[in-house]
């Protein structure tokens, strides 16, 4: 019987192994499978904190774009395909303001929480301010009308956010027509053309105003302080380089130059500086960057 008695053991050693190897390779696939779900939660984790870092806070109130000189429909385009593919905002109007200030309308107003858009286009877009002031208070008296809207916001490319600085300051206090809740000067030149940057310091500059004032300066001291004090205000100016005080034709002097003023009124203000080749002119609303912080200032 002797015999027997190791080959039986070596089996049930053999078993016993055995056993335990199935049971420690089992507790490992429970293991890495554990570390794969913490992972896969991790993961999950990081995008909800990824996508609150870009919350966009949607409403009903519409944005006004208004093109600068020569501006079409294409002016603002890429960045209101922008917002639309990062749902962001939808357009929702297109206005075509006609030289004797009567109005055609493509699309309307749904009343839902879009972050409407809105393109004011200026059939003759070679035309003053002046006119452009009326055109847009003709365009906002419509809409009110139409819509009853009490406030809306408006964003302004080179002499579009001339005419609509204008615009805020001849009519920033009529009852009638929407409040502007906040207005955005992209590569608008209120101290006209007028380039300081060789004898005066940006700092000096948003400190103490322009040295040399344009006649348009000289209108906006006397209208700013008729902007409601309800309005949010953002200036973006382009800088081409280090020595390029620009953005190849509007001055950074000039684009930032009612800063002072707005401050000197105690208005929410701030202002952004664009750098680079995308800070060029025309390149303004064809550049991401811009588009995140018109974004950013309008919507979160």
């Amino acid at each position: 019987m002797k015999k027997f008695l190791f080959p039986l053991g070596l089996l049930f050693a053999l078993l016993l192994v055995g056993c335990q190897s199935s049971s420690s390779a089992k507790a490992q696939q429970n293991n890495q499978s554990n570390q794969s779900s913490n992972t896969t939660q991790a993961s999950e984790d990081i995008k909800a904190s990824q996508q609150s870092e870009t919350t966009i806070e949607k409403s009903a109130t519409p944005t006004l774009f208004v093109h600068g000189h020569q501006g079409t429909v294409n002016s603002f385009r890429s960045m209101i395909n922008y917002m639309e593919e990062e749902n962001i905002a939808e357009r929702e109007m297109v206005v075509t303001v006609h030289p004797d200030g009567s109005l055609d309308t493509e699309g309307e107003l749904s009343g839902e929480r879009t972050n409407p858009i809105i393109q004011v286009i200026f059939e003759d877009n070679v035309n003053n301010e002046w006119n452009q002031t009326e055109w847009i208070q003709n365009t906002l008296s419509s809409l009110k009308e139409d819509y009853q809207l009490d406030q809306v916001n408006l964003v302004g490319h080179s002499m579009g956010g001339v005419s609509s600085y204008r615009y805020m300051g001849t009519y920033g206090q009529e009852e009638s027509l929407p409040e502007i809740n906040k207005f955005i000067g992209l590569g608008a030149p209120f101290n006209d053309f007028i380039n300081t940057s060789d004898h005066q310091s940006l700092d000096d500059l948003l400190d103490n105003g322009p040295e040399e004032l344009s006649e348009r300066y000289q209108d906006f001291e006397e209208l700013t302080p008729q902007i409601s004090q309800d309005t949010k205000i953002l200036l973006i100016a382009g800088q081409l380089s280090e020595s390029d005080f620009s953005d190849g034709m509007v001055p950074l002097t000039s684009a930032l130059s009612v800063y002072p003023l707005l401050e000197a009124n105690e208005f929410d203000v701030d202002y952004s500086i664009v750098n680079g080749q995308n800070a060029q002119h025309s390149m303004l609303h064809e550049n991401n960057q811009v588009n995140e912080q018109i974004a950013q200032f309008l919507w979160e």
